[in-house]
């Protein structure tokens, strides 16, 4: 009889649609640039749209905190899934003791093929499925506090990005699809419960993570380059790297801004509170 891990290891990685998973530009679907394109235009016009004019029916708050509560419990849930499929996967297809295999792909030599690239595939299209946080943002009737800037940039670029992923055998994918699948367990779980009336204490710990996310991705971007200028054959989807380098830059200075407004700007109204009780 197969033990639970055996089972796991089936679902996540060896059954035939995850293990025979192949990227064809313009044939898998959801591959074509026409379809990123349209996604990320449609997604912005409602953005604007609901936005600038409210006519999206009001919600009860019951109901509200209720289809809060289901999507972020199916994306929790499916970013523990994607983590430790993605985990798995690349264990399983990286070249017998060649740990350097998930931060630089061989160029030219790595096919967007295989249970490691399913998962890419999975979190890319999951990028559709986060776009419903902004509409719940906008249903709370709370779009001056909460629809930010960074928050739309965030969702209609990085949906781009893991298109890149897949379309350029982009390097280093592993790594950023399970540190961002792990950061997004927590905060999801976060706003779950908080859409469940228990407000977790750890929100900024949300926040955290993400920076320390970003600052990892650059560390070991580091020892990407090097690979990269070190070895003959190079780095597979070093361009779509570049795009994700700069994204994550911009996205880093974003957050950095965003913690220091809510932060810093908090402690400094509890020091003022405190000078007035003394």
């Amino acid at each position: 009889m197969d033990g639970p891990y055996s089972t796991l290891h089936y679902w996540l990685v060896d059954h035939p649609t995850i293990k025979e998973f192949e990227w064809k530009q313009g044939t898998t679907f959801g591959s074509s640039a026409f379809f990123l394109t349209l996604t990320v235009i449609i997604y912005l016009t409602l953005t604007f749209t609901f936005h600038s004019f409210p006519i999206l029916p009001s919600l009860r708050p019951t109901t509200l905190r209720l289809i809060t509560a289901v999507h972020n419990l199916i994306l929790c849930f499916l970013s523990f899934i994607m983590a430790v499929g993605c985990t798995l996967s690349t264990l399983t297809q990286m070249p017998q003791n060649d740990w350097t295999w998930p931060i630089c792909f061989p160029s030219n030599r790595t096919p967007p093929t295989g249970p490691t690239f399913f998962w890419a595939y999975i979190f890319y299209f999951s990028k559709t499925l986060e776009f419903i946080d902004t509409f719940l943002i906008l249903l709370s009737g709370s779009r001056s506090r909460r629809l930010s800037f960074l928050h739309v940039y965030h969702h209609s670029v990085v949906i781009v990005m893991c298109y890149l992923w897949l379309s350029t055998s982009q390097t280093l994918f592993p790594v950023a699809l399970v540190t961002n699948a792990s950061v997004h367990v927590v905060m999801y779980g976060y706003y779950l419960l908080s859409a469940l009336g228990h407000r977790p204490w750890w929100k900024r710990l949300v926040t955290d993570l993400q920076i320390i996310q970003f600052v990892f991705s650059f560390g070991i971007s580091g020892l990407m380059l090097y690979y990269h200028f070190s070895r003959s054959s190079g780095c597979s989807g070093i361009l779509g790297w570049c795009f994700n380098a700069v994204f994550n830059a911009s996205l880093l200075l974003l957050f950095v801004d965003f913690h220091s407004k809510n932060y810093a700007n908090k402690r400094k109204e509890r020091h003022d509170d405190n000078d007035k009780q003394s």
